[in-house]
């Protein structure tokens, strides 16, 4: 029932699109804007080619200013290279049997799937020269390697997550009706401050290579934010 709500809300923020081109994807984009693609058969069988285009540097404040400047969404919905739909994000936008679901984290991506009327989904295609799709051809061309980084990553979280743990059950067992009645825990681990501080860091890098994936945990990838 919440899932439904949530993308009738998503579902009724979209705008008709603008009908402008899709723009080139440049390198200078690299870290600003990602760039999707997909195909899906219309009503009358014909076959067309869908694009998902999020600028990272427009948001719903900024967004009233870029659209009047430069006709920008955070999100944008293109058919055949055809701009026919925009949103904020998360957004979901209508195609035919299903939907398209885009929502980012404070890493970068984290939903950039279709969603069929039935329950399936799949992730879209990123482009080439993106971020996401330089990850991509890495793990092609590498598959072991691409999965010890993943595996890494993944450990490191874990121990971010860990350590976030144990340090805010030591502040709140210090709040005193706790301490008074269940007394104080000490965390085990006290690390010094440059430590800490590089695992912060180790902990960003894991959670942005897993949001070139669009791999995300509502636990796990947050940690580190």
């Amino acid at each position: 029932m919440v899932k439904k709500l949530k993308r009738r809300w998503q579902l009724s923020r979209v705008r008709s699109g603008d009908g402008s081109a899709l723009p080139e994807y440049r390198l200078w984009q690299l870290f600003s804007r990602s760039l999707f693609f997909f195909e899906l058969a219309g009503p009358q069988g014909d076959k067309h080619s869908y694009a998902v285009d999020v600028r990272y540097l427009v948001d719903a404040k900024t967004k009233k200013q870029h659209e009047n400047a430069m006709g920008k969404s955070p999100a944008a919905l293109y058919r055949d290279g055809v701009q026919v739909a925009r949103s904020n994000l998360p957004a979901s936008f209508p195609v035919p049997g299903g939907v398209v679901e885009v929502a980012t984290s404070a890493f970068g991506l984290k939903r950039m799937h279709f969603v069929s009327d039935h329950g399936g989904e799949q992730a879209l295609r990123p482009h080439r020269s993106s971020q996401e799709g330089l990850r991509a051809r890495f793990d092609e061309r590498y598959p072991r390697t691409s999965g010890l980084v993943g595996a890494v990553a993944v450990l490191i979280l874990l121990v971010v997550l860990a350590g976030a743990l144990l340090q805010g059950a030591e502040s709140l067992s210090r709040i005193p009706p706790i301490a008074e009645n269940l007394g104080t825990f000490t965390s085990p681990v006290n690390l010094p401050v440059w430590a800490n501080i590089t695992l912060l860091g180790a902990g960003i890098l894991a959670a942005v290579e897993r949001a070139l994936r669009l791999r995300y945990h509502w636990l796990l990838d947050t940690v580190a934010s």
